[in-house]
């Protein structure tokens, strides 16, 4: 007996020391590998570089001194040479400080800063091709990005991508939310809830959330003439880059020297904090079109709801949407309601085909005989009104891009600043064509589409017009060096609540808030007051319609619902009438991913504030302090909400309260939000003390 615990005590010292050994060895062997590192301007993050024995190149970073991504790796695969992963030698390194505050020209805020230090690491194959590569790292105190660049080298001038080796290791135990990539759907899904573990492959932005509070957002930022980046879980809680496929060839095709897009991480101990986060605006360029001052932000109506409702038709007949008579209707209603567009659908040749699968008899400058396309420009701009233009293409780039110029010319003489464009293209994708003019079909986020995207707004950007695409390749930033792409679509939007399928959850839009919002901003068409989908109800209420003009940013907010439904609801369509859509401040007071938000934002002409806060399916009551508000100032609180007995479910859905009282930066609201609800108010400034 003695003896076996003698035994049994001498295995356990073994082990301990053995395990001990081991541990120093692998301590030492990764601070051997270890070739630079670099800190954010605060500290509050660091990068860690490392070359194996094998010379292969991986990345970790720590955040607070806590390792939150683990050691990653770097690299491509590429379809005529070897893959650019091994033997790589650090020859190079640079680190510098950047600091500096823009201004936006519209937005979400006036002023961003952009605070960062640069790490700049050239890499250069120690055998074979002797090929180089750099990476280039960026630290902010809120997360980071980095990118490749492919230097000018004869040994690698044309470069073709198959694969990225990029990975993201996540160290903690998280939470995901997260759509799934790979299909044909574009980015129109409801969003998993899950754990890491179980993510397959998702679209980007993906948010986590770590066992012990840290968010984080994975995205891109400047995708030009490149592939959209995907993002397939490879093992435990590592992410890999997956380049979204070319459709006729490589995924990307490029000659160097050239740029990839930056993959970003955010980061915050909040939701709210990734919402305030600038991160991906910052990476991009600064704007490139000079003067933008006839980039306006701006609210319109649309002869839209009615064809979701079946009410109307896109295609010609007697009950086409697009006719000169209701067109001048939707025109009146604007000018007498101060809202600058009206969206027309359906006004071109070419929807009585079977325009969702091949769009091949799109016309973009011919109208149906009863739209008079000349005589509506000439009412409109009589009104000071503004016709929105609308280019559906059903996703065939090979019919539409050899009409593109004569299109926007027409546009352009006859006053029209601003469009809409469409990619819808379930059946198959996207049909462009190659070099020889043969069609192929591509997906609506790979190298073609990055090229196509760009393409339609700097042609736009030469004729002083703005471009809002749906079904669009995501949004990674550009704004900030395109500010005529003023926003997207790009997610599950309202449409879905008009249609026989089950429509939106209460849920989702706060989902989209902490996920595919922080990408850039959604023409998500709120304000349908009706709260009325085809044969079907919204999971909404009034005042929830209401707060999404705030809670879901974009410089162009459409009153998606007809102008005969808000007639019947001209008390809460005042909001819509009064809510700005340019902002010079937007805060967070709280929120949780998928439960709940409350976002304030300060309107850049005047001194007012606008509170929106969104519940999911439970109600909520929210406490918020008004110290947004100037001190000394006595505000003008005009609060829209729902009643006590409203709840998304059953009929007291359209129930809501409109009420005033004065308020000031020393106060607090108690929010109470209905089952599927929300709240909306104005804060009115109305004199100083």
């Amino acid at each position: 007996m003695r003896i076996s615990l003698a035994t049994g005590l001498l295995k356990a010292v073994f082990l301990f020391v053995f395990a001990l050994i081991a541990s120093l060895l692998v301590t030492m062997a990764a601070q051997a590998d270890q070739v630079a590192t670099a800190t954010s301007p605060g500290g509050e993050l660091s990068v860690r570089i490392m070359t194996g024995n094998e010379g292969h190149i991986t990345y970790a970073i720590d955040r607070k001194g806590v390792e939150v991504i683990s050691p990653s790796k770097l690299g491509f695969i590429l379809a005529d040479q070897p893959k650019l992963e091994r033997n790589m030698a650090l020859t190079s390194q640079a680190q510098s400080r950047h600091d500096e505050t823009w201004e936006l020209p519209w937005g979400e805020r006036q002023f961003v800063r952009n605070d960062y230090n640069e790490l700049r690491l050239g890499f250069t194959e120690k055998t074979g091709l002797k090929r180089q590569l750099t990476v280039v790292f960026r630290l902010y105190d809120n997360g980071f990005g980095f990118r490749y660049e492919f230097p000018d080298q004869p040994q690698l001038k044309t470069v073709k991508i198959v694969e990225e080796l990029t990975e993201f290791a996540v160290a903690e135990p998280a939470t995901a939310w997260w759509i799934p990539a790979g299909e044909w759907n574009r980015y129109e899904y409801l969003y998993n809830k899950t754990p890491l573990t179980e993510v397959s492959q998702a679209h980007t932005p993906i948010t986590l959330k770590t066992t012990s509070g840290l968010h984080m957002a994975f995205h891109e930022a400047a995708l030009v003439d490149y592939s959209a980046m995907w993002l397939r879980r490879v093992s435990g809680q590592t992410l890999k880059a997956n380049l979204s496929p070319h459709g006729d060839g490589p995924k990307v095709t490029r000659t160097a020297p050239f740029n990839t897009p930056w993959r970003t991480v955010q980061m915050a101990d909040t939701a709210g904090g990734l919402v305030e986060n600038d991160l991906v605006l910052n990476l991009n360029e600064p704007n490139a079109l000079g003067d933008v001052s006839w980039v306006k932000p701006y609210k319109y109506v649309g002869i839209w709801w009615d064809m979701h409702l079946n009410n109307n038709t896109w295609g010609s007949g007697p009950k086409h949407g697009a006719n000169t008579k209701k067109t001048k209707d939707y025109i009146d209603f604007a000018a007498q309601n101060g809202l600058r567009g009206v969206l027309v659908e359906g006004w071109n040749l070419g929807w009585d085909g079977d325009w969702f699968a091949s769009g091949n008899d799109f016309d973009f400058t011919k109208a149906y005989p009863d739209f008079d396309i000349e005589e509506l420009a000439a009412y409109a701009k009589k009104k000071r009104v503004h016709i929105v233009g609308h280019h559906e293409t059903a996703g065939n780039i090979a019919v539409y891009e050899p009409q593109l110029e004569a299109a926007l010319d027409l546009y352009q003489r006859l006053g029209i600043d601003s469009i809409k464009t469409g990619y819808v293209a379930d059946a198959g994708g996207v049909k462009a064509r190659d070099a020889d003019g043969n069609i192929f079909y591509t997906w609506h986020d790979g190298q073609v589409m990055a090229r196509h995207h760009l393409k339609v707004v700097v042609e736009a950007a030469k004729r002083k017009i703005a471009i809002n695409p749906h079904e669009p390749i995501k949004d990674t930033g550009l704004r900030r060096t395109y500010p005529n792409w003023v926003a997207r679509e790009g997610a599950r939007g309202m449409e879905y609540n008009a249609w026989g399928q089950p429509p939106n959850p209460p849920e989702h839009e706060i989902n989209l808030v902490f996920t595919r919002l922080l990408s850039g901003p959604m023409d998500y068409t709120p304000g349908v007051l009706s709260l009325e989908g085809a044969g079907q109800p919204l999971q909404s209420t009034v005042a929830r319609q209401l707060a999404l003009y705030v809670v879901i940013y974009s410089p162009i907010q459409m009153a998606a619902d007809t102008i005969e439904n808000y007639g019947k609801h001209m008390k809460p369509f005042q909001f819509i009438k009064d809510v700005p859509t340019d902002w010079a401040d937007t805060q967070v007071l709280n929120g949780e991913v998928g439960d709940y938000v409350t976002i304030v934002r300060k309107d850049k002409a005047s001194a007012d504030w606008y509170l929106g806060a969104a519940t999911d399916e439970a109600g909520r009551t929210l406490e918020v302090t008004l110290s947004f508000l100037e001190p000394g100032k006595v505000y003008m609180a005009q609060i829209y909400r729902d009643a006590d007995d409203t709840d998304y479910r059953t009929d007291t859905r359209h129930h809501h309260v409109i009420e005033q009282k004065t308020v000031t930066a020393a106060d607090r609201l108690t929010l109470k939000l209905a089952p599927g609800g929300g709240q909306a108010i104005r804060f009115v400034a109305a004199k100083s003390r």
